[in-house]
């Protein structure tokens, strides 16, 4: 066969040089941030240019600003990056073989009821490996994958993932909005607008890792408990503290014993709360986290197919 591939082909080291430099934002970071001299860093980039024929960033300013060539070339370059590490991590994981301890993540708001059997099922089949899990609320379960203290993770809703992270949506829970019976939101016999809302404390669950931070989720009073715990605010909302939203799987049993109430906002008459299973590209996993990885998106698939409780019913 002939070899059509062209007489110099950019090094991942290159690309990884270039990468770098866009996300410190200057020669000297990069140089820093990857253990070599700045010389060297910016030797790189130019024998990258010489090599593409491009000039990546414009030159005669003081902090390096990519051309549109070099965006154009930026996103190619993170995706190969990712490629080639994903492929690292996978060949890790195959030669480490049956690992001594998985970690996982899970939100707080995934249900119980699909969570316990795999993990039961999981210590039947892997006695040896220990497992470490943690439980977080909203961007918890990001940060903790990303820092690597936990290797994959059941995440809530999030608006756009880093590139670093693979997701593939899991299922959905159905969140009811309640208050107590003796809660003045509940002697509306009809939608509650949201003016009415506004009027009453709004029990809202936080994100402790601060990954959302500055944006707020179906938050419409103006006077809100910010809790960390989701069994706290289930205890007040049962108190007649605030009114919030909840799992309704949850709920379900105060619901029945009428402990809780719905409350119809005029704006949503559903809350649907999306969970996603999680992990870093660069993740090497190994028999035993492949095997949990698989169970949890059964566990999910079964989950999402379970008929949703109707509001008002």
């Amino acid at each position: 066969m002939l070899d059509t591939m062209p007489d110099k082909m950019p090094t991942l080291d290159q690309l990884r040089v270039f990468l770098a430099v866009v996300e410190c934002g200057s020669f000297s970071g990069a140089a820093e941030a990857i253990d070599r001299a700045q010389s060297v860093v910016s030797y790189t980039i130019a024998s990258l240019e010489a090599q593409f024929g491009l000039s990546l960033f414009e030159r005669g300013r003081r902090r390096p600003v990519l051309t549109d060539a070099g965006r154009a070339v930026l996103a190619d370059a993170r995706r190969v990056d990712l490629v080639v590490r994903e492929l690292a991590a996978r060949a890790e994981g195959l030669a480490q073989g049956l690992e001594g301890e998985v970690s996982l993540a899970v939100d707080v708001m995934y249900p119980s009821a699909a969570l316990v059997p795999v993990l039961q099922d999981f210590a039947e089949h892997f006695p040896t490996t220990a497992l470490n899990l943690k439980m977080e609320a909203l961007g918890g379960v990001l940060k903790l994958v990303l820092d690597g203290e936990a290797g994959f993770g059941m995440a809530g809703p999030h608006e756009r993932w880093p590139d670093q992270i693979d997701a593939s949506a899991a299922c959905s829970i159905l969140l009811e909005v309640v208050a107590a019976p003796d809660h003045p939101l509940a002697r509306f016999d009809k939608q509650i607008p949201i003016a009415a809302l506004r009027e009453h404390t709004q029990l809202v669950l936080s994100d402790r890792s601060r990954m959302t931070q500055g944006r707020d989720f179906n938050v419409y009073a103006t006077r809100t408990w910010r809790l960390g715990d989701l069994d706290a605010k289930h205890r007040l909302l049962v108190a007649g503290l605030g009114w919030g939203s909840m799992p309704a799987h949850i709920i379900a049993e105060d619901l029945a014993a009428g402990t809780l109430v719905r409350l119809a906002i005029a704006d949503h008459p559903r809350l649907i709360y999306p969970f996603s299973l999680i992990r870093r590209v660069d993740f090497a996993s190994g028999p035993a986290t492949a095997w949990l990885i698989e169970r949890l998106r059964k566990a999910s698939k079964d989950l999402e197919q379970q008929p949703a409780p109707v509001p008002g019913m």
